[in-house]
């Protein structure tokens, strides 16, 4: 071969490495955010959320990065969290419970948030409705506020003789705030008196229990929320110490020991979060995809803390029941 045309063919050759290289890279793997209001340590909302992604083909570390970041039952971290979830330009972030949703919102405008049992997202001001939500925000809602009739209902076939109800609330968890209004709009028909009762961080549990015994409160509601799930066995061994039965918003409180309740699955929504993900990831707009309001609710009763509390479940209630821990 003469020089020029080796000189020749090597420069096509060359030409070509750039292209080749650029088709052999790997493809770029979205990075995704996770503010959660509770920690790490055996968290079922988190494995939920991870089977969300496995069913969809997503692997962590292989073809999708999760950033984490962890509340500890701390409201007031939530807001800086958000920030750094921000700052590392995750393309979605996701937030179960509505304070976690909030401190998201108010984080970002742009970035996707993909938000998972939240009690009212549109009295929270997250969307403006459910059909076309608008915004950078799309999820699932719990309507968890939307249930304070049926929940005392629940309450007053299992302790007829009630009349006194305590509400165990935070103020400062909007979604807590949802839910009082709609028990006590609902009580009267139920014939309960709601009595409220507020906690605003862990040490005032017990004070509230004092509080409940000293207005001979015949039974009482705890309100789901980023405080009481991260206090939930305290809550509920103070519950079972002073034998007060109680409706609870959501079945992580049955599940350590709690009376009963009567929500949606917080874990499947968690789960289901995954899709939301997957959507946006391909292109799909936070703002078009309607906001999901669950079809179905869970009633759980715990008939061992039945038994302690000296209470008979009625067997048309126990039919009623999705699922009795024995």
């Amino acid at each position: 071969m003469k020089r020029r045309e080796f000189i020749t063919l090597l420069g096509g050759a060359t030409a070509t490495w750039p292209l080749a290289a650029r088709g052999q890279q790997p493809a770029r793997v979205p990075r995704i955010g996770f503010l959660f209001y509770g920690a790490p340590e055996l968290s079922l909302e988190i494995d939920a959320f991870r089977q969300g992604l496995r069913e969809l083909g997503y692997i962590e570390g292989q073809n999708i990065f999760v950033e984490y970041r962890f509340a500890r039952g701390q409201v007031e971290k939530l807001p800086e969290l958000a920030a750094e979830l921000v700052r590392l330009k995750a393309e979605v972030i996701v937030t179960p419970t509505t304070p976690a949703s909030m401190a998201a919102k108010q984080a970002t405008s742009t970035i996707p948030i993909v938000i998972a049992a939240v009690a009212y997202a549109v009295g929270a001001g997250l969307v403006t409705n459910f059909a076309r939500p608008g915004g950078n925000i799309t999820g699932l809602t719990s309507i968890s506020a939307e249930l304070g009739g049926k929940r005392l209902e629940l309450l007053k076939r299992i302790v007829p003789e009630a009349l006194r109800v305590a509400v165990v609330y935070n103020p400062d968890d909007r979604s807590n705030i949802f839910i009082l209004k709609e028990l006590q709009a609902a009580a009267p028909a139920v014939g309960f008196e709601v009595l409220p009762v507020e906690v605003r961080e862990a040490n005032d549990f017990k004070d509230a229990f004092v509080r409940m015994g000293r207005q001979h409160v015949h039974a009482f509601f705890g309100a789901p929320g980023v405080l009481t799930f991260a206090n939930r066995q305290m809550i509920v061994d103070l519950a079972a110490k002073d034998r007060i039965p109680a409706m609870w918003g959501h079945r992580q409180f049955v599940d350590v020991g709690g009376f009963m309740s009567y929500a949606v699955n917080f874990y499947d929504q968690c789960r289901r979060a995954a899709g939301y993900v997957d959507q946006i990831l391909k292109g799909a707009k936070p703002g078009d995809l309607p906001v999901q309001q669950p079809t179905k609710f869970e009633f759980i009763i715990n008939l061992k803390t039945a038994k302690a509390l000296g209470l008979t479940v009625p067997d048309g209630l126990l039919a009623l029941a999705d699922e009795v821990i024995e």
